[in-house]
């Protein structure tokens, strides 16, 4: 008996603390799909990677062909010429696999990209809404993707895209 009380003692408390705190959600999705030069780097980076995409899959072809024309040469090649294709290849296939690093990996040219392109858009986002908590009196923003319900009224991304200066 004690411990529900408790339990139900503890969790009023804890409602208590929640509706003495100011709060607003904002939807960043919709917020950056309503901004033009987000959109513009998007389809940048988007067009770049199919770019890139095609060079690797263009040396992975190479490296197909290369293996086909080995297996219908290999009958007739001395053991140092077999022993040659097949480093030809390997190189050709560690080509391939050190572009794709390079272009993709974790430090890759994209995210490079990605950074100097949507960092800037993100941080003017984050700005506004530090403008809009500190006048709001808002303990915190939270994003809206993450909830399975939000009520309109403390939804801030039209706010945010208005002080961006652009329209819904």
């Amino acid at each position: 008996m004690k411990k529900t009380g408790l339990i139900l003692i503890g969790l009023l408390g804890f409602q208590l603390t929640l509706l003495s705190q100011k709060f607003a959600f904002v939807d960043t999705d919709y917020v950056l799909k309503n901004i033009p030069s987000y959109e513009a780097a998007q389809g940048q980076l988007n067009q770049l990677s199919k770019q890139w995409q095609q060079e690797i899959e263009s040396i992975y072809q190479e490296v197909a062909d290369l293996y086909k024309q080995f297996q219908e040469e290999s009958v007739f090649l001395s053991g140092e010429m077999r022993t040659k294709k097949e480093n030809a290849i390997i190189e050709k296939e560690k080509q391939a696999k050190m572009l794709q690093q390079k272009y993709f990996g974790q430090d890759g040219d994209l995210t490079k990209r990605q950074e100097a392109l949507i960092q800037p858009i993100q941080e003017q986002i984050t700005a506004v809404l530090r403008e809009i908590a500190r006048e709001e009196q808002l303990n915190a923003i939270f994003d809206k993707s993450g909830l399975l319900y939000l009520d309109p009224k403390f939804d801030k991304s039209n706010q945010v895209l208005e002080r961006l200066g652009f329209k819904k």
